[in-house]
This record gives structure tokens, sequence and C-alpha cells, in this order.
């Protein structure tokens, strides 16, 4: 069901689950390494009864690397060239991880394009992250690629440049960054979705829902005072596993059906 579009340079893979509806589109960005695959039980789920877009980004799954840095804002920019691509104004996005951070530069970069966003598991700045996950993309590089002919992504993705592909998300991922004054100014409705354990810190986290008025104040009794977004934390998981079942689709129907 997998078709491609040529966007600034990049054949980008697309998958299109589900029917056209009543409600509104969503585009599914998966986390670094992987594919649309990551997004597991929930792409059927959420397909049930919309339609689902989902995407293999820059060097991943079944996209081909092209000569140029991976680069959250890059990525961002070949989503909104699909979309037109795809003759569509508006749609829900959720990102995980990597693709979390491609969300946000979508809705920072082509505000109009995006109704509501979901952003699991990640963080706006590089101090967002634990130590020991610095220390991992401090290290990241072609020899990391190593051991993937031991996972089953590399019989999953056959076509995928490990090598460049670890040594360019390592660069990435070692650059300075924070994006908390532009992911503030997002209009879009935001729902922040982490692990208990996740790879983000609490301390961050709290940076995060503070941008949007959370963690300030009681919401009062009539839930006036709430903040301008949502936060999820979904118990018993992690940064790697949170995808594993349907709960990221009941958590954010809800949501996204509003």
């Amino acid at each position: 069901m997998g078709e491609y579009a040529t966007v600034n340079g990049v054949r980008l893979y697309y998958e299109l689950h589900g029917e056209l509806s009543t409600k509104t589109p969503i585009v599914l960005l998966h986390g670094g390494i992987g594919g649309i695959e990551m997004f597991g039980p929930n792409i059927a789920e959420l397909a049930r009864d919309r339609r689902v877009i989902g995407v293999d980004l820059q060097g991943h799954g079944r996209t081909k690397d092209i000569d140029r840095p991976l680069r959250h804002e890059f990525m961002a920019d070949d989503i909104a060239a699909l979309l037109t691509c795809l003759d569509l104004s508006a749609v829900d996005v959720m990102g995980y991880s990597l693709g979390g951070g491609v969300a946000l530069q979508l809705a920072i970069r082509n505000p109009k394009a995006v109704r509501r966003l979901v952003v699991i598991g990640r963080a706006i700045s590089k101090r967002g992250y634990y130590p020991e996950i610095g220390a991992v993309f401090d290290t990241m590089g072609a020899h990391t690629a190593a051991n993937i002919q031991r996972s089953p992504l590399y019989k999953m993705y056959p076509d995928v440049d490990w090598p460049t592909l670890f040594t360019k998300t390592g660069e990435m991922e070692r650059r300075d960054y924070d994006w908390s004054a532009d992911v503030a100014k997002i209009a879009a409705p935001i729902m922040w979705m982490y692990a208990d354990a996740d790879m983000v810190t609490p301390a961050h986290l709290q940076e995060i829902w503070s941008l949007f008025g959370g963690g300030q104040r009681d919401a009062g009794i009539d839930g006036s005072k709430r903040p301008r977004a949502q936060l999820a934390i979904v118990p018993g998981t992690t940064h790697y596993n949170i995808l594993a079942t349907t709960i990221v689709d009941d958590l954010v129907r809800p949501f996204l059906d509003n």
C-alpha cells in the first residue's frame, strides 16, 4: 500500500491507511532508526475511522537518503511539501521521538498545516535527556551500525544505508538546541505524552509543561484554569515500548476528536 512522492529532492515513502472520513487525517512520524511500523497496533486502531498517513523520513525505512544533513527542520519541510502533493491543507500530526521533533518543527514552520499535535517522548532542548542518552549520541557514528545486522530492522529495511544513518543521527543530536521559545508560540492544541520511565527527564517535562501554563495552579472546580495543552504519562512503559500497545490510540482519540 506504499507510495512515493518526490519532495525537496527526497523520494519520500508514505502509506495510506483507513478511509477518508469527516475526521481530519492524521500524519504519523516515527522515531529515529525505525520507520512507520514503530507505531505498531496503533496504526490500525487510528485507521478504523480516519485516514492515516504514515511517512518514512529521510534516510529511514524505505525513503533513501540524499546529500543533505539530517535536520528536524528539513524533514518538517518535506512533510509540508508532501501535504501539498496530497492536496491537504491541514492535518493532525503525531510524532514519536525523532518524529516528535519533526512534528514540532512542522507546527512552528507551517502553523496552518497542523490542526492538532501529539508529541510522544520528545525533548525540546538538548539538556532535556538523561546524561546517558547524551553519551550515546556523543559516540554514535558509522561504527554503531555494526550491530544492526542482528536486529530485525536489518531485514525489515534492507535498503537503508545504516552507517550513514547512524553517522547523521549522531551529528544531528549532538548539536546544541533549545526550541522552547518557538514551541511556546505554537497555537495548535498539543498533547504531550511520555512513558513514566522515559529518556526525557521529569525536570524537562515540567519545563515543557510550564510553557503552556501547566503545573502553575489548580485548574478550578470548573476546569476553567486548565493549561492550554494536555499531558499524558503512560504507566509501566519506557521510551522504547510506549507504542507497543494501543494505549496511545486510547489516550489520543478523545483529544483528536475534539
